[in-house]
């Protein structure tokens, strides 16, 4: 494991996604190098020789180079031992690629950027925007209604636990922490599904450092 290399700071919820499936798949011997989103060490010449985008995070392992999460979290899926993290049947498939496609188009920019963002670190987004948190509010409501319809009667998002749990799960333990979780964790479903991401060795293990 020691030639696999994460760079990205704890704080980023995809960084945390990519930690979980290393956690989940028993992984704990690889190199984290940290890049603070915060500091804007992104967007300095370093990182942008790893990411044309100045983005996080980036995964190095035997002599390959990966960007994004989607790609970081299927190549470990595959490259890893343990129990798979992608369903088996093409239906859970295309479930657990559904909420992973929406988190990345129209979650993120919703529950982070508009709703945890707006509480928790404003100065990052510039400033409290009311019509940002409105319209994120909204959209991420919309976004964990259709995942706990999509779930149904599913222990998880797509059957077993899958990429699409680990997926949400960074980005709505920031949620939790602000005066809005109730509008988000309303969905109905959604306390039976967030009691059993919390209760996962792999979220616990893996919950950032907030000063």
């Amino acid at each position: 494991m020691s030639d696999f290399t994460l760079w990205g700071f704890d704080g980023s919820t995809y960084v945390r996604t990519v930690k979980m499936v290393l956690a989940e798949k028993g992984a704990t011997g690889y190199r984290q190098e940290p890049v603070n989103v915060l500091s804007g060490e992104p967007r300095q010449p370093e990182h942008l020789a790893r990411h044309p985008f100045g983005k996080v995070p980036v995964l190095d392992h035997d002599g390959m180079r990966i960007l994004e999460t989607s790609a970081i979290t299927r190549y470990l899926n595959d490259v890893l031992p343990g129990p798979s993290l992608v369903p088996a049947t093409p239906k859970d498939r295309a479930r657990m690629d559904m909420i992973v496609g929406l988190v990345d188009s129209y979650g993120y920019g919703a529950l982070i950027a508009g709703v945890a963002a707006y509480h928790l670190f404003p100065d990052f987004v510039g400033g409290r925007n009311e019509a940002m948190r409105a319209s994120g509010l909204e959209n991420g409501r919309k976004l964990m209604d259709f995942a706990m319809t999509t779930r149904g009667d599913s222990p998880f998002i797509a059957g077993e636990l899958s990429l699409a749990d680990l997926y949400l799960a960074p980005i709505l333990f920031y949620v939790s922490l602000t005066p809005d979780r109730d509008a988000i964790f309303g969905a109905e479903g959604l306390a039976d599904w967030w009691s059993r991401v919390e209760a996962l060795p792999s979220y616990r293990s893996t919950q950032p450092a907030l000063g």
